[in-house]
This record gives C-alpha cells, structure tokens and sequence, in this order.
C-alpha cells in the first residue's frame, strides 16, 4: 500500500495504480464524495488532467508513488475537488478568432498537412493555461491553447486572412508571453506552443507589428 494526498486529504491505496484506478478505489472504498472527472481513460479526451506534485498530467497515464500530491489544475477556477473549469480557456479561442476565417481550395500536400497536423491533436486539456505563468497573473493573456490554434490556422496554406488572425492575437497575446516552455514541458500531445507563438512573432513582423516593448527602437522592416 502507498500513501497519497488527494486535494489535501490523505488516502492509503494499493501499489502500481494509474492515478485514475486510485480515484475510482478511493471514490468505491473509501470517500464517495471525492469528485473528478474523466471520459476515454486513454489519453484522448483531456478531460481528467490534474497535477501532481505541482506538474500538470493526464489521470489515465500517470502511475502512483508514495507520497504523491494530487491537486487540481491551477488558474483555471476550482469547481469542487480535482474538478475545474474549461471556461476560461476555451472564451480565449474565441477572442483570439483560432478558428477557420477565409478557407480556400488549394492544393495541398503531405509536407502541408504535417505542418499543422501537431496542433490539430490538441485535447482542450488546459493542463498549458494551468502551468502558465502569465495566465496566472493576466486573466486577459490569450494563453497557450489559444496562440498555438492560431498558428494551425496562420500555417494552413487554405487560410487567405493570416493578417486577420495575427490581429487578433496581438494585444493580450504573443508579446505577452514569456517563452518560459512551461506549456511545451507539460502537453500531453507533444504540441510545442512556444515554438508556435514564436512562429507567430516572427510572421508578426512580416505583417508590420512591432512589438510594443521595442518602444522607440523600431521594426526591422521585414518583407513579406
């Protein structure tokens, strides 16, 4: 048997258990009040991400040890136990306008899909807005989630409104951003939304935007 804490309570449960499994012993045997939430159990759906010992996982792929701390995911408001809201996180899509603007009908080719494709497996997980930093302090930061699907759209060869979307991602946006790689380290989908929001940045300059800490030093008059 190992001992753990669940949102600051101590439980006992037997050994080599996924973090999901342990919920579900502890939720049968020993506190059925305990309140999470989780839908595929493979790693799909995002909907049981939590943290352990301060690191953002998903339940279903993490395995227990002896004085692990599982708490919920921060930022992102508590609704009761590991339970939190994806509220936030998903409004910040909408402000950002990651979605399809101007599609066309273009030739597209593997190398094309391969450029996009990573961003695409995003889970809404929001375990990206719970390690970030930013988020934390700036409830208006677009955070992670949202800049990485606006480069998925800005990459995509059949989106015709790339200046569209990288106005909607300026302020409160990609110049916000630390470049920490704290929601790279913690995505369970391998997305790098760092490098995306880098990406962004440097396509950013080719529209004209300057980022407003260079103050009076300028743009470097990139082409496009």
């Amino acid at each position: 048997m190992v001992k753990i804490k669940i949102a600051k309570k101590s439980y006992t449960i037997p050994k080599e258990m996924l973090l999901l499994e342990a919920l579900e012993y502890i939720k049968q045997h020993q506190d059925r009040s305990l309140t999470y939430r989780h839908m595929c159990r493979s790693g799909v759906c995002g909907s049981c991400a939590v943290k352990v010992n301060s690191k953002e996982v998903l339940a279903c792929e993490y395995r227990l040890k002896e004085g692990d701390e599982v708490e919920p995911l921060s930022v992102v408001g508590v609704i009761r136990d590991l339970v939190t809201s994806k509220k936030e996180a998903l409004e910040s899509l909408k402000r950002a306008s990651a979605y399809p603007l101007k599609m066309e009908e273009v030739e597209v080719t593997q190398d094309d899909i391969t450029l996009i494709e990573t961003q695409s497996d995003c889970i809404l997980c929001t375990s990206c807005y719970s390690s970030c930093p930013v988020f934390e302090e700036k409830k208006e930061f677009l955070g992670p989630f949202a800049l990485s699907r606006t480069y998925r759209y800005l990459a995509d060869k059949r989106e015709q409104e790339k200046k569209t979307h990288l106005e909607k991602v300026i302020k409160n946006g990609i110049w916000d951003c630390t470049l920490c790689g704290n929601c790279t380290e913690v995505c369970p989908q391998g997305i790098d939304p760092k490098g995306d929001i880098l990406f962004l940045q440097s396509w950013a300059g080719r529209f004209g935007f300057i980022n407003p800490s260079l103050g009076s030093f300028g743009s470097f008059g990139l082409e496009f």
